[in-house]
């Protein structure tokens, strides 16, 4: 039960903590970086027909769903002791975790029929 609470708070709070930067982003004009809001828009565009109550809950589900998959990771590293606690291992950890993550939206934009028009770039940062 323990390891499950891990998860659930840890994937929660990092996951709101990036969504609060990304909000923070999209202060710059003309830009979108809320990642539940990019998701709503890819599930409204594959389907048309769900309500936008639907498309939303679709997009912060998604959004979360891959916060507590990299939550459950870090969790089964610690647990495992395959890594320390420390500030050099989390920097690491970010590093990486961000770049998967950027290999994972550049795979979501290719593969979707009908991905947003941002510039990519900036969104990966």
């Amino acid at each position: 039960m323990q390891k499950l609470t891990n998860i659930l708070v840890s994937g929660t709070t990092g996951t709101t903590f990036m969504t609060a930067c990304s909000a923070l982003m999209s202060l710059i004009p003309e830009q979108e970086f809320r990642e539940p809001e990019q998701l709503s828009k890819l599930v409204g565009r594959v389907a048309p027909w769900l309500s936008r109550p639907a498309r939303v809950v679709g997009g912060w589900g998604a959004h979360y769903a891959m916060g507590f998959l990299f939550a459950t990771v870090y969790v089964e590293l610690w647990d495992r002791k395959m890594i320390e606690h420390s500030v050099k291992n989390g920097i690491v950890l970010g590093i990486l975790s961000g770049l998967l993550g950027m290999l994972i939206w550049k795979a979501t934009f290719s593969l979707h029929p009908l991905p947003p028009n941002n510039r990519k770039f900036d969104f990966y940062l």
